[in-house]
């Protein structure tokens, strides 16, 4: 499902128009992408947890050139908790 797709459906579950469901999806992402900045995490009880955690500098291998050792810069990444709602439906 591309982002259009998600409009649509949003759009008919909630009986929305696709404007009012496309400003509704770009004002979460933003939401969420501002929180996530600040390092803050969102929990949707049922859905799941978007957090951020730091992964450490590291060594790894440059693939071209398997015996070069390059250095990986520490930096953070968005990690996702699955809730047991959303869990137990993929199920």
């Amino acid at each position: 499902m591309n982002k259009g797709q998600l409009i649509d459906a949003i759009a008919s579950k909630a009986g929305l128009t696709k404007a009012d469901s496309k400003k509704a999806l770009d004002a979460f992402i933003e939401a969420t992408t501002e929180t996530l900045k600040k390092g803050d995490k969102i929990a949707l009880v049922g859905f799941g947890t978007f957090g951020v955690t730091k992964r450490a500098a590291r060594k790894g291998r440059n693939p071209q050139k398997p015996t070069e050792i390059i250095n990986i810069p520490a930096k953070n990444v968005v990690k996702f908790s699955v809730g047991s709602e959303l869990k137990e439906a993929v199920k």
